[in-house]
């Protein structure tokens, strides 16, 4: 799936929240994700190489964790992501397999993620262990769409509730 996806590193949640609750928008209840990133050997940021997640999501205590497996590249020419996910059954065997295709670990991520479904795409609002706050919007594209076009108009929506501070980078590479 080819996705758009833009990423602003929050001045301030709750006022950022109380700005889409006043337009009758709101997220959902929070979950935790973690990620484990994987890159090929000799990978360079900015070089379009793939990226492997593991991803463990966790709904709530009482529930059994969610693994899933995304393959993730970005076109860095054409600011676009090409994302495919996978259910995983057994989490260490896929680390496994990941780790003989020759993958080596990048770094972990942890997160408290509350999403939002709207027209404009998915607004995931991240809380990073390390304490900063992030927006990302991803929204999927098809292959008449403009980029440019679907680009500006999400910029603008995000610069219309006071937020400017546009980040490129995955959170692995923060």
């Amino acid at each position: 799936m080819k996705k758009i996806i833009l990423k602003v590193k929050l001045k301030n949640r709750e006022a950022f929240e109380d700005k889409l609750s006043d337009n009758d928008l709101d997220f959902s209840a929070i979950y935790w994700q973690h990620d484990r990133v994987y890159v090929p050997r000799g990978y360079r940021p900015g070089n379009n190489f793939p990226r492997l997640i593991m991803r463990t999501t966790m709904y709530a205590v009482d529930e059994a964790p969610e693994y899933t497996l995304i393959l993730r590249r970005h076109i860095e020419d054409s600011s676009i992501d090409i994302i495919e996910e996978t259910p995983v059954a057994d989490y260490s065997a896929t680390a496994s397999i990941i780790l003989q295709l020759g993958f080596t670990p990048q770094k972990e991520v942890s997160r408290r993620r509350q999403t939002m479904d709207t027209e404009e795409g998915t607004i995931h609002l991240d809380q990073l262990d390390n304490g900063d706050a992030y927006a990302k919007v991803e929204t999927e594209i098809k292959s008449t769409d403009s980029v440019t076009a679907i680009k500006s108009r999400l910029e603008a929506n995000l610069v219309a509730l006071g937020e400017t501070d546009f980040i490129a980078r995955p959170y692995a590479e923060l």
